[in-house]
């Protein structure tokens, strides 16, 4: 399967979204210090965030890496088949991104990277772009648009609880 937009990888450059794409950028502090990074890179990096928010999610290997084929299943029935396009491990800047393949409701990509600047304090960033592949989701219109930042928002919140080491409601 091929990916269903040309600009594959451009999640990779801050801030670009390509002609015909609505873009999302949410950003969320997660805490301080190495072992928050740690903790969170390592959930972000296995899949962990993406479960423990309660999508259901199938990949093709443990860990994120170039070339693995995921689906996050949304509500129990919607499939969203991606690809992973890009991946980073640095030692304060961690993370991937994933592109849409056939089968999908939206058309587009979404990274989802951990980095802990000089001052010690930890963020996840989820950039994405897209614009809808499916009449449901062209139909959902700006509601659409919403739900894909309410669900970035969210990737923040549980990611935060993970990396201080709490359990998720």
């Amino acid at each position: 399967m091929s990916f269903t937009y040309d600009a594959v990888g451009a999640t990779r450059g801050q801030g670009h979204c390509p002609p015909g794409f609505h873009s999302l950028h949410v950003r969320t502090r997660l805490g301080e210090g190495e072992p928050v990074f740690r903790r969170a890179a390592e959930a972000l990096l296995t899949w962990e965030m993406h479960r423990a928010m309660g999508v259901g999610l199938d990949a093709g290997a443990g860990r994120a890496a170039p070339g693995v084929d995921v689906t996050v299943t949304l509500a129990g029935m919607i499939k969203a088949p991606c690809r992973v396009v890009w991946t980073v491990e640095e030692p304060r800047r961690a993370g991937w991104a994933y592109g849409t393949l056939a089968g999908h409701p939206e058309c587009g990509e979404e990274a989802f990277v951990v980095d802990r600047t000089g001052d010690g304090t930890v963020w996840l960033t989820v950039t994405a772009f897209s614009r809808p592949a499916k009449w449901y989701a062209k139909a959902g219109g700006a509601a659409t648009r919403g739900l894909q930042h309410a669900y970035a928002r969210r990737c923040g919140t549980v990611l935060r609880r993970l990396a201080a080491g709490e359990a998720e409601d």
